[in-house]
């Protein structure tokens, strides 16, 4: 049986009466009827479309061409969901629309029925939960739905207050139009729009503009969705403002990386384009710049001198050094990034002459400490370039300052291994591959080994072998002395209590360094290693210098700690005897019971009578203190008898052996 398709006849009070907003138009798109309903949510009163067709400029606005032709084909019913309907004070209401083709006063039109989705629930649960969800996430977020050409289709109330676009505007405007106009709003738009015309979600922070050009922030997320109906793509923008956290966050980057006195960068700042400039293998001088005396100058022409002063200074280098980076690293002193000369950066001492600071009308002297490292030939990261300038101003101050100068290639090549020694230093105490070695002590008149002294050795792959003299200094600076000492007396504790075992009674000898000491735990620690190896208190011995011994007089707490490690059996030994500074204080002070006579007297003991004299009132010394000598770096027969006769009880050298490792040491002493 074939559908008749007919025209209904309108009833004006059928319309009039509706409980929907109802209206009647004509193919013209003139309105024929309009009832209150439409008055009263619409806000368009009847006489603002009687004999005009402007309802599709106002009402209608935001329906495509396409179904507005729909709308008055008086051909078929249809059924239009989600369709976006704009009042006269410009809201966009979302409705769902009936058409009916009828007849009224004998004129074919279309009877329109609007469901307002607000105002209806549908009885389906499953489709009703997709409704909520939608009309959750456009009431709270901005919402812009665009067609498979990237054109705007359809977008709520809160995208066209942030935007400050009308539906009138925006509505077939492209998606691209919402971004800026710059390289970087293009690339974003392009990136987006190829992501989901791909099939996926795309996400993220993004730039947008207004309607009037004004940048804003938002958090996208951009869905691809198919419609089955339209039988294509559709897209949807769900966006966050975050225009006021961006700026807030803007301005505390500002406030962080910025030097509020002068307007240069600060420390943090500078860092940061360093290692920019350094990842784009740039080639740039970095320039450190110190003036010297500051706080004398400070104190002699007033408090105004730090800002007056710094502030014409900062502008003296602004004008000098065009098109470079600067930065303020602390009150007096400044960091330049520039691609300029070694001769040009110098000649700023001589613009500075000829155009001095007045404060007042007295021209301030300015003295000049700097430093020119380039990277990547001198240095090749941030922290090395610190280190190689401060190193240099230090060099340029000792001669007097008032220079720039520059370090030579011999040492930047030392700092760059020292600074390669310090990272390695970290992975090797983590990996455990520092090694200890043993060099035996030799008792002269038992005629045998009974005990030895603990080195630290370290073979590193990428730096190779690392002498004592360069780690133990590096390791002082770092605080990596404390883990290195940490290491060595677990190792060595353990060794003595293994040899003990076997029946080897030697005693092992530690060197600890006055940094150690200072942490007030650390006669504990020791203690607690002691105790956890199961090591005899009488078998560890710990060596201290001079130094130390000097320092640890002014210490009471150092004092403290080493008599707590004498009353549980640990013996201490003074090093290098002879070397530092001349105060016997410490004999008294210290709980000191050998003392070791360094190894540069024993070197040239053989050359005058005037050493031996020397060496001979060292031993002398020792035996009318009551301290056992050992004397080190022994290496002839000869240095042997000699110290033997003078009464020296101790001692160590390549005669007796290097250093060597546990095996061989056993194989030594069997």
């Amino acid at each position: 049986m074939e559908l008749v398709k007919t025209n209904y006849r309108i009833d004006d009070q059928i319309i009039l009466n509706s409980p929907f907003p109802s209206f009647v138009m004509n193919k013209q798109h003139k309105l024929l009827l309009w009832n209150q309903l439409c008055e009263d949510v619409f806000q368009h009163s009847f006489n603002e479309f009687k004999d005009t067709d402007n309802i599709k400029t106002t009402l209608l606005s935001t329906i495509p061409e396409q179904l507005l032709n729909l709308l008055s084909d008086h051909q078929d019913k249809y059924q239009f969901e989600n369709i976006q309907l704009l009042t006269k004070d410009e809201n966009l209401l979302e409705s769902s629309i009936i058409t009916i083709p009828s007849s009224y006063d004998g004129e074919l039109c279309t009877l329109v029925v609007c469901f307002l989705n607000d105002e209806l629930r549908k009885v389906n649960t499953s489709t009703q939960e997709l409704i909520d969800l939608k009309k959750g996430l456009t009431s709270t977020y901005m919402f812009v739905a665009i067609d498979d050409e990237g054109f705007i289709i359809n977008c709520n109330q809160k995208f066209l207050k942030t935007s400050h676009w009308t539906p009138k505007r925006v509505i077939g405007k492209t998606f691209w139009q919402l971004f800026p106009e710059t390289e970087e709003g293009e690339e974003a738009a392009e990136k987006i729009w190829k992501t989901i015309t791909s099939g996926n979600v795309w996400h993220g922070e993004v730039e947008k503009i207004t309607k009037d050009g004004q940048s804003y922030w938002v958090h996208l997320i951009a869905i691809p969705t198919y419609s089955s109906t339209e039988n294509r793509f559709l897209y949807n923008l769900i966006e966050h403002d975050i225009t006021e956290e961006k700026l807030l966050k803007d301005s505390l980057e500002k406030i962080a990386y910025v030097d509020p006195e002068t307007g240069l960068m600060n420390h943090y700042r500078l860092e940061q384009v360093v290692n920019e400039n350094i990842e784009n293998g740039l080639s740039f001088s970095f320039v450190y710049l110190s003036i010297d005396k500051f706080y004398t100058l400070k104190e002699i022409h007033n408090i105004q001198i730090e800002n007056n002063f710094i502030t014409e200074f900062v502008k003296r280098m602004k004008i000098y050094f065009q098109d470079s980076s600067m930065a303020r690293i602390n009150s007096n002193e400044f960091v330049i990034l520039t691609p300029l000369s070694e001769w040009f950066i110098q000649g700023f001492l001589h613009y500075l002459k000829q155009n001095p600071i007045y404060i007042g009308n007295v021209a301030v002297p300015i003295s000049i400490s700097g430093s020119i490292t380039h990277s990547p030939k001198d240095q090749s990261n941030f922290t090395e370039l610190m280190k190689a300038s401060i190193k240099t101003i230090q060099t340029v101050r000792e001669a007097g300052g008032n220079n720039i100068s520059s370090l030579s290639a011999t040492s930047h090549k030392a700092l760059h291994r020292k600074s390669m020694i310090e990272k390695r230093l970290l992975l090797a105490l983590d990996q455990k591959h520092l090694e200890v070695l043993y060099q035996p002590q030799f008792d002269l008149s038992k005629g045998k080994i009974i005990g030895v002294e603990a080195l630290v050795r370290w073979e590193d792959e990428e730096i190779g072998v690392v002498s004592p003299d360069e780690l133990i200094p590096i390791a002082e600076e770092t605080g990596l002395i404390n883990n290195i000492g940490s290491f060595v007396i677990e190792k060595a504790c353990k060794q003595a209590v293994e040899w003990f075992k076997k029946g080897l009674d030697l005693k092992i000898s530690i060197n600890l360094s006055v940094h150690e000491f200072r942490d007030k735990n650390m006669a504990k620690t020791i203690l607690n290693t002691l105790s956890k190896t199961g090591c005899p208190a009488h078998l560890i011995q710990i060596e201290i210098t001079e130094k130390f011994a000097l320092e640890a007089e002014a210490e009471a707490n150092i004092i403290k700690q080493m008599r707590l490690l004498e009353n549980e059996g640990i013996v201490f030994i003074l090093d290098d005897f002879g070397t530092g500074y001349a105060s016997f204080r410490y004999m008294q002070l210290l709980p000191i019971e050998i003392l070791k006579i360094d190894h540069t007297f024993i070197h040239s003991l053989m050359m005058s009578e005037k050493n031996q004299k020397l060496v001979n009132g060292i031993v002398q010394f020792g035996k009318s203190m009551n301290i056992t000598v050992l004397a080190e770096g022994v290496e002839t027969e000869e240095q042997r008898e000699v110290l033997k006769n003078y009464g020296c009880d101790l001692i160590q050298g390549y005669l007796i052996s290097k250093p060597v490792n546990v095996k061989e040491i056993e194989n030594i002493v069997s």
